[in-house]
């Protein structure tokens, strides 16, 4: 016999699917609540952090992982915030994010690019893609003099 409210059976599927931050779940679980109060809502999320399904910082490490091969660490610190993560937790991943950094931009570099500019219009459309794609410009000045340094 299961005791588990309709709404807490409903975030267990949600979260079977992905990790989810407390704030996403609840805005999740908000439009089918229809008359559950808020306290509720809370105390079944209360509850699935205490039992270990709903956690932050598992969903803070699998966004940085699944993130890292397409994003530079500004989009993805970004994308973090926008999910409701606390600041200690983004600046404990923020390290790991640091040090991969030079490696991840050239490869989505080469992926994209995979030649110089050759022409003044040609590194501004190239550093653009890099900074929307949530790099900074120490990071893709050293990605085109590193690829200008392979093309010689």
């Amino acid at each position: 016999m299961d005791t588990r409210s309709p709404i807490e059976i409903r975030a267990l599927r949600y979260l079977a699917q992905r990790e989810y931050s407390r704030r996403e779940l609840e805005q999740k679980l908000a439009a089918h609540r229809d008359s559950l109060a808020t306290e509720t809502l809370a105390a079944v999320l209360d509850k699935l952090e205490q039992q270990g399904f709903l956690s932050e910082q598992r969903m803070v490490e699998q966004v940085a992982r699944t993130r890292r091969s397409r994003f530079g660490s500004q989009r993805i610190v970004h994308e973090l915030k926008t999910k409701g993560i606390d600041g200690h937790l983004i600046d404990g991943i923020l390290p790991t994010l640091k040090e991969t950094e030079l490696e991840a931009a050239l490869n989505i570099w080469r992926k994209k690019f995979d030649h110089p500019p050759a022409t003044r219009e040609e590194r501004g459309k190239q550093t653009r893609f890099m900074m929307n794609r949530g790099f900074s410009m120490e990071i893709i000045q050293k990605v085109l003099s590193h690829a200008s340094e392979e093309s010689t």
